[in-house]
């Protein structure tokens, strides 16, 4: 096995070896660089994921998913985290975001309108709540929803879309009452196709397979139905998944602190060094211990929030400090990893690659100032 179970199920064990199994047929290294390095979306492997059924995982029996729990989803995540978190970000982006702001708030025909395209891999989404002027401050944004007849028209600006030019369909935050401030907030589905919008690829540091982007919504009219709860209650509704997204960031972290250090220790073993092996010398060897313990960590508290949300607790607090444990302690691994390897960690290869990616796990999600804010709060400061 790739890596140690963490007080694993049998059922967990087994499906934590079957995506990997299924990952390392459809999305080798050589893939995975090329993927990088061309900016491409992994499309085989998602499609292996949907024709596998995985894309079921997280929806509950009565809208034909796996009802996984939440250490159920973490397994999972941490499994493909660790694999490329270019397929993880994937999932995420329709199966945890699309797919259960769907499930959730979605009304009957929606449902059945997009719920089965989601699940089999067809229908790809992507959430837009960042603007410009506006990131961790979700109620500031400026995007309108006005209502007209059957229909209302989206007006306004989006930034850092993860996957908006690949989706077919997105959710997205606008004021349907601008004086309001939070409580004048709704969220709508918003088909890509329809006239007037447009998604323009950026040019990230890391996340090259599943590109951010600019988007741009002039007078994008969409039907009644599209109204994911109630109008001016987008708040609830985005509030309303933060925690299972917050452990599952930190579960993809976990994954990459694996593989960072399964990265550095297959250079170390090949190499020696005034005649000894790179690994008995303290000042490396040091390091793979940090880089354990940074890997330990943040297992810890992303499995032991899971348990807490699976039990029904509340876990406010501990999905932050999970969050940004598990992301800090990932982008420290991989500096740890790349010093390791020297300058054949600072050129194009595996090691550059998960220094890139990591960076991304302390802004989206919630940055980890905006958690620590949090904590602090809850703690009464």
């Amino acid at each position: 096995m790739p890596y140690s179970t963490f007080g694993f199920t049998e059922e967990q064990v087994l499906l934590r070896d079957s995506v990997l199994g299924l990952m390392n047929r459809v999305l080798p290294s050589e893939k995975i660089a090329e993927l990088d390095r061309e900016r491409c979306f992994p499309h085989e492997a998602y499609a292996a994921l949907a024709e596998d059924g995985w894309l079921t995982l997280p929806y509950d029996k009565a809208h034909g998913g796996m009802d996984a729990s939440h250490k159920d989803l973490a397994v999972f995540i941490e499994a493909l985290g660790y694999h490329h978190p270019g397929i993880r970000v994937s999932f995420m982006s329709t199966a945890i975001y699309g797919g259960l702001y769907l499930q959730y708030l979605g009304d009957d025909s929606l449902k059945a309108e997009l719920l089965s395209g989601m699940q089999d891999g067809s229908i790809r989404t992507a959430i837009a709540f960042s603007e410009p002027d506006s990131g961790s401050d979700a109620a500031g944004i400026r995007t309108r929803a006005v209502r007209d007849g059957e229909d209302w028209i989206i007006s306004g600006q989006k930034v850092y879309v993860t996957n908006a030019h690949e989706a077919d369909y997105l959710i997205v935050s606008a004021k349907t009452d601008p004086d309001a401030g939070r409580r004048g907030l709704s969220l709508f589905v918003v088909d890509t196709a329809h006239p007037g919008f447009e998604a323009r690829p950026m040019d990230p540091l890391g996340s090259r397979s599943t590109l951010l982007n600019e988007v741009f919504f002039d007078d994008v009219r969409i039907p009644a139905n599209r109204l994911l709860g109630e109008v001016n209650g987008g708040w609830r509704g985005l509030m309303h998944g933060l925690n299972l997204e917050r452990v599952l960031i930190a579960a993809a972290a976990a994954g990459g602190c694996i593989k960072i250090i399964e990265v550095a220790k297959n250079f170390v073993q090949d190499r020696q060094a005034f005649g000894k092996s790179l690994g008995e010398f303290q000042g490396v060897s040091h390091k793979f211990a940090d880089m354990r313990m940074l890997m330990e960590t943040a297992r810890l508290v992303t499995y032991r929030t899971a348990a807490m949300l699976d039990a029904g607790e509340d876990a406010v607090t501990e999905t932050a400090i999970a969050k940004v444990v598990a992301t800090e302690n990932n982008f420290k691994a991989a500096d740890l990893g790349m010093q390791v390897m020297g300058a054949a960690g600072y050129v194009q290869g595996d090691m550059q690659r998960l220094f890139r990616e990591g960076r991304m796990g302390m802004i989206g999600g919630g940055t980890s100032e905006i958690l620590r804010n949090v904590i602090a709060k809850r703690m009464g400061i």
